[in-house]
């Protein structure tokens, strides 16, 4: 049977602070990433993009796939 490697418990000596930071970054540079992508299908005329009545954004690409894009979320529609 092998063992799972679990990360230290820092909770005690403050580096649990540290790891979220971290974590949030990681989220903030991957997030940047796929706007960039999205951002290069539009320019590219591969994609458009529209805002619903909600406020919410909607992607369509021209292959007909259609994606819901939230703060924290893609979503496929169509």
């Amino acid at each position: 049977m092998r063992a799972m490697a679990r990360s230290p418990d820092n909770t005690a000596n403050g580096n649990s602070q540290t790891r979220d930071s971290s974590r949030h970054k990681r989220a903030d540079d991957a997030k940047s990433l796929v706007m960039t992508a999205i951002g290069e299908l539009i320019d590219g005329g591969k994609a458009e993009w529209s805002r619903t009545t909600t406020g919410e954004i909607e992607l369509h690409l021209l292959t007909g796939e259609v994606f819901l894009l939230g703060e924290l979320s893609v979503t496929r529609l169509a």
